[in-house]
């Protein structure tokens, strides 16, 4: 076989063994006896007839069976279809329930935001307050010492002129001493020095009680500072977690979407489809 393979033989020359094949064949024929030759045909020709009717048998085995298979596959596609629409309407009722629990979020931050920024505002009016008073207190301290030094001065230059006219006059300075106490009377000095005493013990206790105002004042000034810087970090944190929120819950969208149409079939079998929601 592989020496007859390998033979090349021209075209030209194959065609002419066929035509000379073909003329000895015609020859053949025209010498042999008709009876047999229609014989021959006869049983060629049924045979023929045989081969065609198994060939049809098998197209008709085949056809029942294609049709068999389709009807199956289409039943498949039905199903699957079905599985497919079932799953879009789970997927649109999930979508619907996300954005109503985005909404109810986007609510609750928008009353967070309220109640911090009154919050804020309350603080930033305590604050302002605050620093109202305590200017005030600065502002009444101040004219409270520069009050007392003028009266202190004052005094100061009455006594000194007091003075200077007492030791003038002889009879007065017999009676007074260089300091300006009696000389004579010893128990009025002493009640006049203890008057003097309680004034000054009165103008203290008054500044002490000034001086405790104003370092309370400052303490509540240092507690509203306090309390604003705690707001606002538990501002910053709530923001974060709005925001973490989003992004999860838009990741989460995302991912219900992609998994949604990425198991839709690529050529869906012709079933009626629901109408589409929008999103």
């Amino acid at each position: 076989m592989e020496q007859a393979c390998n033979i090349k033989v021209p075209t030209k020359k194959l065609k002419k063994y066929e035509k000379e094949y073909q003329t000895m064949r015609e020859s053949q024929l025209q010498q042999e006896d008709p009876m047999d030759r229609y014989k021959r045909e006869n049983r060629r020709l049924q045979e023929a007839s045989m081969r065609l009717e198994q060939e049809n048998d098998d197209l008709a085995h085949e056809l029942v069976t294609s049709k068999i298979a389709l009807r199956n596959d289409l039943d498949q596609a039905e199903d699957k279809a079905d599985v497919l629409n079932k799953e879009l309407l789970l997927t649109k009722q999930r979508l619907v329930e996300t954005e109503e629990e985005k909404r109810k979020q986007e609510e609750e931050t928008a009353q967070l935001k309220e109640v911090f920024r009154k919050q804020l505002e309350k603080a930033e009016y305590e604050i302002k307050k605050t620093t109202a008073i305590i200017a005030e207190y600065k502002q009444i301290c101040s004219q409270l010492s520069t009050r007392l030094e003028k009266q202190q001065a004052a005094s100061k230059e009455e006594l000194e002129v007091v003075k200077g006219k007492m030791m003038a006059c002889k009879h007065c300075s017999d009676i007074f001493s260089k300091e300006g106490a009696l000389k004579l009377a010893a128990t009025s000095r002493e009640d006049q020095g203890i008057e003097t005493d309680d004034e000054k013990d009165s103008l203290k206790k008054q500044l002490r009680e000034m001086e405790l105002e104003l370092a309370q004042t400052k303490l509540q000034l240092v507690e509203a500072k306090c309390k604003i810087q705690e707001l606002e970090h538990q501002r910053g944190a709530l923001m974060n977690e709005i925001q973490a929120a989003k992004n999860s819950w838009f990741s989460k969208t995302l991912n219900s979407i992609k998994t949604a149409t990425g198991t839709q079939p690529l050529q869906p079998a012709p079933v009626t489809q629901p109408p589409k929601e929008s999103t």
